[in-house]
């Protein structure tokens, strides 16, 4: 009846409103440094099964197709878009990953001591130490000191950092950047300020050399811009309104329907 065309399209109501919430996280962090956008991936639920396909009649023939109903569909989870984002052109001290690979920060205990993001928009703290220009100032594993008196910073492409100080010819070694990979990237856990953790699902971080085993190397003077595009976005957030508003017409046709069958018994 009438009563699972209610369920169905509540559940979609349900799940639209989840990808509308992604959507609108989507289109909030497009100028955010290093974001990579999610979309959200839909699957059916259960059927009732009201007729068997294959099953035979009193003549030997057998049933070509089913009859089954679905009773809706729900949001199997948000899966993230790890596409290179563009450069953005910026400071020395800004450091993209031109492939693969994430920067590993400093975090508290309560989040695993550990992170990794794809932003590499670097400043120095008090100590000359090299931390992300974010609220907390995530410091950068390993750590790498850059002398307050250094006049200019290389980083070379596989994350080798020079610093040359006043009156000096020849750059001094600061220390050597180290990239980490994963098997599984959407397996991430996302913790916000554009950080994730490792999970089961995306396997143990493995640390190395940047350019070496499928890891990105290290453009200087560029962050790498969100990867979300507004317009795409935007054709998103228009097919959800409208699969919202056909939603809610099978609703208002299945509640006329059920009071027309109440109106029968008067």
């Amino acid at each position: 009846m009438a009563i699972l065309a209610l369920q169905s399209a509540a559940s979609g109501l349900s799940a639209l409103n989840t990808a509308l919430d992604v959507t609108a996280n989507n289109l909030a962090n497009v100028n955010t440094t290093g974001f990579k956008g999610s979309r959200v991936n839909f699957q059916d639920l259960l059927y009732v099964e009201r007729a068997q396909p294959g099953v035979e009649n009193a003549n030997g023939d057998q049933r070509p197709i089913g009859l089954y109903v679905g009773l809706g569909v729900k949001v199997s989870g948000t899966q993230m878009n790890f596409s290179q984002g563009s450069p953005i052109q910026g400071n020395e001290l800004d450091l993209m990953i031109q492939g693969p690979g994430f920067f590993r920060v400093r975090v508290e205990e309560s989040l695993g001591g550990e992170a990794y993001t794809r932003a590499g928009n670097f400043v120095r703290n008090r100590d000359g130490d090299l931390v992300l220009a974010s609220s907390d100032g995530r410091r950068l594993e390993p750590s790498i000191s850059i002398p307050a008196d250094a006049t200019s910073v290389q980083v070379t492409s596989d994350g080798r950092v020079f610093f040359t100080q006043s009156g000096d010819t020849e750059p001094q070694e600061a220390g050597q950047l180290q990239l980490v990979v994963f098997a599984n990237p959407p397996g991430l856990k996302q913790i916000g300020e554009s950080l994730y953790s490792a999970t089961a699902a995306s396997g143990d971080p493995v640390e190395g050399t940047p350019g070496t085993d499928n890891r990105g190397r290290i453009l200087q003077g560029f962050v790498e811009g969100s990867n979300v595009d507004p317009t795409r976005e935007l054709i998103d957030l228009i097919r959800t309104q409208r699969a919202f508003e056909m939603n809610s017409n099978t609703i208002r046709a299945a509640d006329e329907t059920l009071r027309n069958v109440a109106q029968l018994r008067r």
